[in-house]
């Protein structure tokens, strides 16, 4: 195994995860509905994070601007998408919900997550409650207006994080996050 071969197996490992949840979960009409994709999920990704050769160096590259993204795998059966985003501090994603089920875990660094309740009457989210999610915090949200929130990086160093849509990777820009209007997004952050 050549050196390059062996830096992708941790990405591999994953991605053969992956696969195995889907062929588990092949007669759910939608197998994020189920605990045992959403557990198995969980797993996959605390096992992923815990692996520092998981990302190369060129997966850790920044950008001033914002946050960066960087397409890791894509399922061939448009399954799942899988991504690392780069934070330095001050970056912060919208406040959003997700048009599809979505998990994520910190691999390096500590991200500040701010959830929010959808507020149907009113066509807006309110913040609820922040929490730090350090190295290692993992979580995972099925699609709709029931997981809104907000990541962002507040603290002084840059931070990592994985992420795994349920889109194929040329969806992945625009099929993920449903953007919403919130009355207080930076109230608790």
């Amino acid at each position: 195994m050549s050196s390059r071969d062996h830096r992708r197996a941790p990405l591999a490992r994953l991605c053969d995860t992956l696969d195995a949840i889907f062929e588990a979960c092949v007669k759910f009409p939608e197998p994020s509905d189920s605990t045992f994709f959403a557990r198995s999920m969980r797993i996959a990704l605390a096992e992923a994070a815990a692996d520092p050769a998981l990302l190369t160096p060129a997966e850790r590259e920044s950008s001033v601007e914002n946050y960066r993204r960087h397409l890791l795998a894509a399922d061939p059966h448009g399954r799942y998408a899988i991504a690392a985003l780069v934070w330095l501090p001050q970056h912060a994603s919208p406040v959003h919900a997700h048009h599809t089920w979505c998990g994520y875990a910190v691999l390096e660094g500590t991200l500040s997550e701010t959830i929010f309740k959808w507020n149907g009457a009113q066509h807006c989210a309110s913040a609820t409650r922040t929490q730090a999610r350090k190295h290692g915090a993992v979580s995972f949200v099925r699609s709709g207006r029931g997981g809104i929130h907000r990541l962002g990086n507040s603290s002084d160093a840059p931070a990592v994080s994985l992420h795994i849509y349920g889109v194929s990777g040329a969806q992945m820009a625009t099929h993920v996050n449903d953007v919403v209007h919130a009355t207080d997004a930076t109230a608790l952050a």
